[in-house]
């Protein structure tokens, strides 16, 4: 070899040198600077956040285009609070008259509005109900607790006040969902914490995992609140938690994968760099595939009607984006760094010669011996196993998925659920959050005789600027006059041709009753050019739509995941059963889910969208592990034949995998530490879902049908016509 070759190659080498040693500190920095952008952000995921349900609704449903016109009869956008002053005995001339200085003092509370009605008496004189309106801008559950504390003070003795209405519903969920920064997150990475430490039984390794989910949330919330911010995305407190779920367990549950290929590499050679090189292109393919199944699952819900569940897809792909971006360039550039040290004090040696003999047929681990039994007994385990799973989705017939009252929303104490209940002892049941009517003014007569007609309307009343409460009563001899006889009707507030009529609901507006009075009202209005809105329907309209998007999105998925199982497994058979089996694994689920929801929780019900979320996540998630498993197990089938590449595939990623379920079903459990409804019962869901499918159906019933299948398992492909 010529000089000039040898400095060539020298000059080569130092150029990896460097290439090598330049490309992580550049990873790590550039990650460094994103996430210290993105995280002073957690804190004021407020700012760009709104929990206003009809915000979610579609813009063709009645009760949106109703709530987009009610400012322009009121001339106000307040959000009402509904006050109840509740005595037991007959409130007398004293307490009324302190009741009434309290109402008329709660404008000078600050984002509290002018627009305060007098105080309204109950026909059995025990109680006292006033609206007052809190301003749009103003922050809605400080303002409904310091209004709750000042007129308890104001209150006389021996009367109890409750804030209730759509501002205390509303200052309920706010208060629900104030953990989600601090609470939230603390436990879900204290939980994943534990199980790394507890799996690697390392000081070091569980940091450098646990930043690399930390940091991926981070630039994941940094991109979420522009987009927020620039009105491109909905963003609520619901969507945000599930956010912070998904991105931790996700970028966890890939970097555990890649961690357990650099251990595995480095037993086969000891060049650091060689290994994370190895193990990155080992990850790469079950990595990619199972993030882009997640994706393709969560982009499906940009088809539903309902925006709480089309704005969660982009959402959520946006965070399982940078988890799969974290895990495959982050944390091979901390592993770079740290090589075998990352693993003390239980460093991998370099064992050429032992790697890879433990994981056949003669291993002695854990997972070894069950791959061995699964070996000997196949078609009874898959068999028991599949009758067992059929049993527990038995119970998804007691699942009651049809909605639950806004009451029934936030769990633990409520005072606008006590103040509902006060409500309608005293008053109609719907007081404060009446059924509102657009039509047009030549048909106001007609549509106020229909709801007078209605049993489920207590009264009505149309807006007018002329009357001194903003409203004006409508019986069925037209708009009732103020003041002594002759004096004229007021006209009612004109907008575009159109009037607002309001219909006092005789039964609470988040309950079965009134949402049926709801829907009757609509067949009565069939045919005339009538909106009907306000809370109730907004309830309607919510449920509908969810049901509608359940009935849609979740065959959609199921077709979508089957398609990129083919394409990445290079079969259709297996594909197919594997996603059976991931859809037994979920009816399993929902079905011990209702059992406990009903039995032993005391649920009232489920929100529509609880199945579809529960479905995303653990058929989008839970057919992650099979394709770890069967990656693996097409990767070994080719070298050692099917059912040989079925043990060691099995062997080989069973600690991976169980670990990876373990973190998962932990974070997704930290979401019942938030006291709404909606997330308790899909953190249950999801958690007791995800170890079923890493203990039951990825250990047992997926490795047994495939060897019992055999080759066959890798129909059509070349595969599976080999003579292994």
């Amino acid at each position: 070899m010529s000089q000039d070759t040898r400095s060539t190659a020298r000059t080569r080498v130092r150029r990896r040198s460097w290439v090598r040693v330049l490309l992580p500190a550049l990873l790590i920095v550039g990650w460094l600077v994103a996430a210290g952008m993105g995280g002073p952000l957690f804190g004021k995921v407020d700012e760009v956040s709104s929990n206003d349900q009809t915000s979610y609704l579609p813009s063709s449903a009645d009760a949106t285009q109703v709530q987009q016109r009610l400012g322009e009869f009121t001339d106000s956008d307040a959000v009402p609070a509904v006050v109840v002053f509740v005595s037991e005995d007959t409130l007398d001339d004293d307490q009324l008259a302190a009741i009434d200085d309290a109402i008329a003092d709660a404008p000078d509370l600050e984002g509290i509005a002018d627009e305060v009605s007098p105080g309204i008496r109950s026909d059995d004189g025990m109680a006292v109900q006033a609206f007052i309106p809190v301003s749009a801008d103003a922050d809605l559950g400080d303002t409904v607790e310091a209004l709750a504390g000042v007129l308890a003070d104001a209150a006389p003795a021996g009367v109890s006040v409750y804030v209730t209405g759509p501002a205390g519903f509303s200052a309920d969920l706010v208060a629900g969902f104030a953990g989600i920064d601090g609470l939230l997150l603390g436990v879900a990475l204290a939980a994943v914490l534990l199980i790394l430490v507890l799996v690697y039984r390392s000081l070091l390794l569980p940091v450098v995992v646990l930043s690399t989910s930390l940091f991926a949330l981070c630039v994941a919330l940094l991109v979420v609140w522009w987009l927020a911010k620039w009105e491109i995305l909905l963003l609520s407190g619901q969507t945000q938690g599930i956010l912070f779920i998904l991105v931790i367990g996700a970028a966890t549950d890939y970097s555990l994968l890649l961690v357990a290929r650099f251990r595995e590499e480095l037993r086969h050679t000891e060049d650091k760099g060689a290994a994370i090189a190895a193990a990155w292109r080992g990850s790469l393919e079950p990595i990619a595939a199972s993030g882009g199944t997640v994706i393709a699952g969560l982009l499906c819900l940009l088809l539903s009607d309902l925006k709480s569940n089309s704005t969660l897809g982009p959402v959520a792909s946006i965070g399982i984006v940078f988890a799969m971006l974290s895990a495959l360039t982050l944390l091979p550039a901390l592993l770079f760094v740290f090589g075998r040290a990352a693993f003390w004090p239980r460093r991998p040696a370099f064992e050429p010669d032992r790697a890879g003999t433990e994981h056949g047929a003669s291993g002695t681990g854990a997972w070894a011996r069950l791959a061995r039994v699964i070996g000997r007994r196949p078609r009874l385990i898959w068999i028991v196993t599949s009758l067992v799973l059929l049993a527990g989705a038995a119970g998804v017939t007691q699942l009651n998925a049809s909605g639950v009252p806004q009451s029934d929303l936030v769990l633990g104490a409520s005072q606008a659920r006590d103040g509902q209940v006060a409500l309608g002892e005293h008053f109609p049941g719907g007081s404060g959050s009446p059924v509102y009517v657009v039509v047009a003014e030549e048909s106001l007569q007609d549509a106020a005789d229909v709801l007078l007609a209605s049993p489920g309307i207590d009264g009505v009343t149309v807006a007018s600027s002329d009357s001194p409460s903003g409203t004006a009563d409508v019986t069925s001899e037209g708009i009732s006059a103020f003041g002594p006889p002759g004096t004229p009707a007021p006209e009612p507030t004109v907008v575009d041709g159109d009037v607002l009529l309001q219909g006092t609901l005789t039964d609470a507006a988040d309950s079965d009753a009134a949402a049926q009075t709801v829907r009757d009202l609509r067949q009565d209005f069939d045919g005339a050019d009538a909106l009907v809105g306000g809370v109730t329907a907004t309830q309607v309209d919510t449920n509908d739509a969810s049901i509608h998007d359940r009935n849609l999105i979740i065959p959609l998925i199921l077709g979508v995941i089957l398609v990129i199982l083919m394409l990445l497994l290079r079969s259709v058979l297996a594909p197919v059963l594997l996603v059976l089996t991931t859809v037994l694994s979920f009816g399993t689920a929902m079905g011990v889910s209702a059992l406990v929801f009903n039995g032993i929780f005391d649920f009232p019900g489920a929100d529509p969208a609880v199945p579809l979320y529960g479905f995303v996540f653990l058929v989008a998630l839970g057919i992650d592990y099979n394709i770890f498993l069967m990656t693996r197990v097409r990767e070994e089938a080719i070298k050692h034949g099917t059912r040989e590449g079925v043990l060691r595939g099995l062997t080989l990623t069973g600690g991976v995998i169980t670990s990876a379920g373990l973190v998962l079903a932990a974070t997704f459990a930290a979401l019942s530490v938030i006291p709404i409804l909606f997330l308790v019962q899909l953190a249950f869901i999801v958690a007791f879902g995800v170890l079923l499918d890493t203990f039951v159906v990825r250990s047992l019933l997926v490795p047994a049908l495939t060897y019992d299948i055999g080759r066959a398992i890798w129909w059509p492909s070349g595969l599976s016509r080999g003579e292994r």
